[in-house]
């Protein structure tokens, strides 16, 4: 399998063999059920629908109940696809943190933290105008000139303003492996991962 879905746990750290202090993040990953197979013939791709955690039956609807029976499972709060060119899985195979072995890198990809409205110094890392100099007031935060004057008398598209910040699908490359703790489904990797406590992430191999 070539990834698997997860849930942020938190952040702690730990001390490496070589006694490197490292700031890590605990993720739960799995165990995920594999709720469809699709195939060239059927689907036009090679591909496998994986579910993670239960939710009631009452909370879904009657074609989703029908499709998570087919599997012989429970319905699922979160479900992703993985491409598995190659790869034999069958309908209603469990996936847990045994995809995964220390010291491999990952990938992780989640939603980062929606930060609502945010001005330029917070969003774009503008430094503001800094002293209260040249008879200024009350700019200190502000972005300044931003280029239109007679020409081109608009603003160019792509102008780094202030706008909704967060909440954007963000891949966090080449996270190490540190830890599988195999009996509680938790994956430890190096540094951060985007996204709050207890929201859904991918891992990918």
């Amino acid at each position: 399998m070539p990834g698997i879905i997860g849930k942020k746990i938190g952040m702690t750290s730990l001390f490496t063999a070589d006694g490197k202090y490292t700031p890590v993040t605990v993720i739960q990953a799995g165990p995920c059920v594999v709720t469809q197979v699709k195939t060239v013939e059927t689907d036009g791709y090679e591909a496998v629908q994986l579910g993670y955690g239960e939710k009631k039956l009452k909370r879904v609807t009657m074609a989703e109940a029908g499709h998570y029976k087919k599997a012989n499972t429970a319905p699922k709060k979160k479900v992703a696809e993985f491409n598995t060119e190659g790869i034999s899985v069958n309908l209603g195979d469990t996936i847990d943190v045994n995809l995964f072995i220390e010291g491999e890198f990952v990938d992780v990809v989640g939603t980062s933290k929606g930060k609502g409205f945010q001005g330029v110094v917070k969003r774009h890392n503008f430094a503001g105008v800094g002293g209260q100099t040249h008879g200024q007031h009350n700019r200190a935060r502000h972005p300044g000139s931003i280029g239109a004057c007679s020409w081109p008398s608009r603003v160019f598209k792509g102008m780094r303003m202030a706008g909704r910040m967060g909440g954007n699908r963000v891949k966090i490359e080449n996270l190490t492996v540190l830890r599988i703790v195999a009996d509680r489904n938790l994956l430890v990797v190096s540094g951060s991962v985007p996204g709050a406590k207890n929201s859904y992430v991918l891992i990918e191999k």
